[in-house]
C-alpha cells in the first residue's frame, strides 16, 4: 500500500507543480516536459501497483504519451499535435472499453438527460469550432465523436464509480478549452494563464479522479 500511496501522492506534486508553474507558458521546456509527463505516468504506475484495471493503466499510459507529445511542441509549432491527438483517442478507446466493463447503472431519464446534454453540446461545439479547424478538421472531428463516446459511457457508471464519471466529464471539459486555445488563438498569440491553468486543472485533477476511482470504487 506504502508504495502506490506514494506514486499517486508523487503524481500529485508534480501535477500541482506543473500547474503553478509551467501550464501557462508560452516555452515550457524539457524541464516542464518531464513535470507534465511525469505526473501522468506516475497516475499510472499507481494504478497498475494498486492492481487497477489493466484498461485503466493502458488509459493513463497512453494519456502521458499524449501529454509527452503535446510538450514537444515549441511556440507556434503543431507538428506533435496529430501523435498526441492519436495517443489521447487511443487512451479514450482503452476507458470505453474499460467503462463498458465496469458495472453500470439502469437506464433512466436522468441518465439519458445527461447523455443527450452532452452529446448534443459536443456536436453543437465542434460545429461552432469548425470553421478555424483548417487542415485539422477531420482529426478534431473523430477526436471529438471518441471522447464524447467516453463521457457517455462515463455516465452509465455504477454510483460506487461516480470518481471516475466525474472525472471523465472533467477531462471532456478541458479538452474543449483546450481546443479554443489551439484553434482560435490568434497565430503568434501567448497562451491565456487563465483557460492554461483552467485545461490543466481540470485534465489532471480528472485524470487523477479516474485513476484513484477506477482502483478503489466507492462501497455502495
Amino acid at each position: 500500500m506504502a508504495v502506490e500511496t506514494a506514486a499517486f501522492a508523487g503524481a500529485i506534486v508534480l501535477g500541482v507543480l506543473y500547474w503553478a508553474g509551467w501550464c501557462w507558458r508560452a516555452g515550457r521546456g524539457w524541464s516542464g516536459l518531464l513535470v507534465k509527463t511525469g505526473s501522468t505516468a506516475l497516475l499510472a504506475l499507481f494504478a497498475y501497483l494498486a492492481g487497477g484495471p489493466w484498461l485503466l493503466v493502458v488509459g493513463l499510459a497512453l494519456s502521458s504519451a499524449g501529454d509527452a507529445f503535446l510538450a514537444m511542441d515549441k511556440p507556434d509549432e503543431d507538428k506533435w499535435l496529430k501523435p498526441g491527438m492519436a495517443a489521447f483517442f487511443l487512451a479514450h478507446v482503452a476507458y470505453i472499453a474499460l467503462f463498458w466493463a465496469l458495472p453500470q447503472t439502469g437506464r433512466t431519464i436522468l441518465n439519458l438527460a445527461a447523455q443527450s446534454v452532452l452529446v448534443l453540446g459536443g456536436v453543437v461545439f465542434v460545429r461552432w469550432l469548425a470553421p478555424s479547424l483548417g487542415p485539422m478538421r477531420i482529426p478534431v472531428f473523430a477526436y471529438t465523436g471518441i471522447i464524447l463516446v467516453m463521457g457517455a459511457a462515463a455516465l452509465r457508471l455504477d454510483p460506487a464509480f461516480v470518481l471516475v464519471t466525474l472525472g471523465a466529464i472533467m477531462f471532456v471539459a478541458s479538452d474543449m478549452i483546450l481546443s479554443t486555445q489551439l484553434f482560435m488563438r490568434p497565430a503568434g498569440a501567448p497562451p491565456k494563464v487563465a483557460p492554461s491553468l483552467a485545461v490543466w486543472g481540470l485534465y489532471f485533477f480528472g485524470q487523477a479522479l479516474i485513476a484513484w476511482g477506477g482502483t478503489y470504487p466507492f462501497e455502495v
